[in-house]
């Protein structure tokens, strides 16, 4: 085998070739939000905020008598009040001077401004899972917190508010709709086309027509399976079956199917994101800190809550993963 020249002068000898350094930086991670990206927005005017809902009477025979004189009117119902918190959400940067004024930044041109990127990524992706999770095991939910002088203020998630339109496993229960309570764990059962298909069913009679059904990855493999999928096709190109369900119309509903990182694999929405609203007491800010350093510091916040305007138009199947 051939080797070196004798004293030949090569790299591992040198002392001052530079490095090289990509002048990219390459994330991956998870950064969408769907459920939040498809949420409009209201006002929240205080750490309390509130909202009405209303229901119409269940209909009944109706027969009048010609030229009759009631003597008492009919039975009036008051709308239902409903709250939700708004928590702060929080993210805090600090840049030493020297690496954001004196360094040669690789990928950057500013450290503090790459930085604030990123948790503006994160902080939504706080709130998305807030909503949907709540970080509480088993999918059940967080229920929400006042918050005082020491304890920091909470919301409740989306499952402690639905409660009509939900199947759930034996001895489960959902929660009883106000955002007080969360569900009740049961036995988990794997998710089926029967299950959503009764939960629609339910969606239905109670007046509500979903769009969107969010599940997690795994999940989103069994409704890739069902019968309903409506983008199950040969590629007439690659000659390929396509086996990805992006719309699944049912009897009862036509709904899109949207995979969520944030979805815990315990549940599954069917939602009408017109009955679905962020509630922003301070919409999401960055601003700088006092300088007390060689340093610079922003802060970002937002204070936001859910509000689920009327419950009866989303589903819930819970108990999922058996």
């Amino acid at each position: 085998m051939a080797g070196q020249f004798g004293n030949t002068f090569d790299k591992y000898d040198v002392t001052g070739n530079r490095e090289d350094l990509s002048d990219m930086i390459f994330n991956v991670a998870p950064h969408e939000t769907p459920v939040l990206s498809a949420m409009g927005k209201s006002k929240a005017k205080n750490t309390l905020h509130e909202w009405q809902t209303d229901t119409l009477a269940a209909a009944a025979m109706n027969h009048a008598i010609e030229g009759d004189d009631e003597t008492a009117a009919n039975a009036l119902t008051a709308t239902t009040r409903l709250n939700n918190i708004t928590p702060i959400l929080k993210k805090k940067m600090v840049v030493s001077g020297t690496q954001e004024d004196g360094m040669d930044h690789a990928g950057v041109s500013s450290e503090m401004s790459y930085q604030e990127a990123k948790k503006m990524k994160e902080i939504k992706l706080d709130l998305e899972y807030m909503i949907i999770n709540g970080g509480e095991t088993n999918g059940i939910g967080n229920v929400r917190v006042a918050g005082d002088a020491t304890t920091a203020r909470e919301m409740s998630s989306l499952q402690c508010y639905i409660a009509t339109n939900a199947s759930v496993g034996a001895l489960g229960a959902a929660s009883a709709g106000t955002g007080a309570d969360a569900m009740t764990s049961g036995t988990d059962r794997a998710l089926t086309e029967a299950f959503l298909t009764a939960t629609l069913a339910l969606c239905f009679t109670n007046g509500a027509d979903p769009k969107m059904l969010v599940v997690d990855a795994t999940n989103k493999g069994l409704v890739s399976g069902f019968n309903g999928g409506s983008t199950r096709y040969i590629d007439s190109h690659t000659k390929e079956l396509v086996n990805s369900i992006d719309v699944y119309v049912g009897d009862f509903a036509t709904l899109k199917v949207v995979p969520c990182r944030q979805m815990p694999g315990e549940i599954a929405y069917a939602l009408d994101m017109q009955y679905l609203k962020l509630a922003e007491l301070r919409s999401l800010q960055s601003y700088d800190l006092a300088k007390t350093g060689d340093n610079i510091k922003r802060e970002m916040i937002w204070e936001a809550t859910v509000e689920v305007c009327n419950e009866k138009a989303h589903g819930i199947i819970g108990d999922l993963g058996g």
